[in-house]
């Protein structure tokens, strides 16, 4: 059996252009799980993250190869002054700013940017985040801009796999590929059109742990775990991940909770000296209580969890039992 709960946690910082996390909890047999599709994602995409929460509180994960991450601090698209604050606070060697966020300009760009640095000194590593809002000749003019900055990499500067094949020729900057990887077939792509240079890997968008396995090992490529900027429950699962995969080069996107003004746990995962432990906390009813949202956004988000469920149930019938299936070889869960 499983038990719903809804929360809505507001952001410290607006970020893709939402001010609050909103979904709702799973909590089943193997533990909590976390739903929690970002607003715009129609019921098809949302039914992938659904898999992600079911797998959670009903199946479980690998059993850890490790035991922590090293993990970098997110910056929102805010002002040169928050973002330096955000990063000396935070503890991190590893920092990703967003960029190219509608509204702004280039300039702010560069000053958000310069200023992370800055924060990060020479030695830290700094990558950017366009979210594919670039076409390829604004990415390699901002790309060899920004390169000066001596950056690690740029997530998902342009929207295709073919753009990103074509970018990756003019520039020096290594490229991740993010909102590229949606689906298991994906990966593969990426690798046969050298679109790029790693990938960016995230459990719910993927359909889970086991899933994301599988993505991790078919696509080829170094790989980031990144997190969907969840609540602590949501985290665990990206751990679970990053914990189970043979080799780690990058640190983990997966410092997000200090982004949420409260969590749903009453111990939350944050960075310590810049590393996440893996461990899997349990979602406090008190927390939650304190998170549930009125009346009708908690019933709009059972709606929600309810029109995924159906879509899940009737078109995803084979994609859910090979994610169900756990590897021949590997971690046991």
């Amino acid at each position: 059996m499983i038990r719903l709960r809804t929360f809505r946690i507001p952001l410290r910082d607006r970020f893709r252009r939402v001010g609050a996390r909103e979904g709702v909890l799973l909590e089943g047999p193997a533990g909590w799980g976390e739903f929690s599709p970002f607003p715009e994602y129609p019921p098809e995409v949302a039914a992938r993250w659904l898999g992600a929460a079911v797998e959670a509180a009903t199946l479980g994960w690998p059993a850890p190869a490790a035991t922590g991450s090293r993990s970098t601090r997110p910056c929102a698209a805010v002002g040169p002054d928050r973002a330096r604050e955000l990063v000396l606070g935070a503890g991190c060697a590893t920092a990703k700013v967003k960029v190219a966020e509608p509204g702004q300009t280039e300039a702010d760009d560069l000053a958000r940017v310069e200023a992370v640095r800055d924060a990060l000194g020479p030695s830290g590593k700094l990558r950017v985040d366009a979210n594919g809002a670039w076409d390829v000749d604004t990415a390699a003019r901002m790309l060899r801009l920004l390169g000066r900055w001596d950056l690690e990499y740029a997530e998902q500067p342009v929207a295709t796999l073919a753009e990103m094949a074509r970018l990756r020729a003019r520039v020096d900057v290594p490229l991740a590929a993010d909102e590229s990887v949606r689906t298991a077939e994906d990966p593969l792509r990426v690798a046969g059109l050298a679109a790029a240079d790693l990938v960016v890997l995230k459990v719910q968008p993927l359909g889970g742990v086991w899933a994301a396995l599988r993505v991790a090992e078919a696509c080829g490529l170094p790989v980031v775990v990144s997190s969907a900027v969840e609540t602590s429950v949501g985290i665990a699962a990206g751990l679970a991940f990053a914990a189970a995969l043979p080799e780690l080069p990058f640190a983990c996107g997966l410092g997000t909770v200090p982004m949420l003004a409260g969590d749903v746990v009453a111990d939350p995962l944050v960075p310590v000296d810049g590393r996440l432990d893996v461990r899997r906390p349990r979602a406090s009813h008190e927390a939650i209580a304190r998170w549930r949202p009125p009346e009708p956004d908690a019933a709009r988000l059972l709606t929600r969890y309810a029109t995924a469920s159906a879509v899940r149930r009737r078109t995803l019938p084979g994609r859910i039992a090979a994610s169900n299936r756990r590897p021949a070889a590997g971690g046991a869960g």
